[in-house]
């Protein structure tokens, strides 16, 4: 069941009143909430590589792969952090900050004022 759908039932039972609400109440509320530390943990790594990643694009000075990118910033990132990583950091979490050059391979710049 979708997390968004959890959180409508939650809404709904919250306001009738029904046997055991609180013990049922937790347990949704527990199972909505069961992977908040994981995705905490991985939104601080991503939040730890970012600078890396974004000083690897800026000082290519022209559009540049994800290979590139990982191999500038290698010695920089956290450990583990992989090239696949990277490319899943420039899709997901730094849209915003990069333009991508869709090709055969995909290419990165910084957005002017990012």
């Amino acid at each position: 069941m979708k997390n968004s759908t959890m959180n409508t039932i939650y809404a709904a039972l919250s306001t009738i009143d029904f046997d055991r609400k609180n013990a049922i109440m937790d347990e949704l509320y527990n199972e909505i909430h069961r992977n908040d530390s994981a995705r905490a943990a991985k939104s601080a790594e991503y939040e730890a590589a970012h600078d890396a990643v974004m000083e690897a694009i800026r000082v290519a000075g022209v559009p540049v792969s994800v290979a590139d990118i990982f191999a500038e910033a290698e010695k920089s990132l956290p450990e583990g952090f992989t090239k696949n990583k990277v490319s899943y950091g420039l899709r997901n979490y730094w849209k915003d900050e990069v333009v991508v050059e869709s090709g055969k391979v995909n290419l990165y710049t910084l957005k002017v004022g990012a």
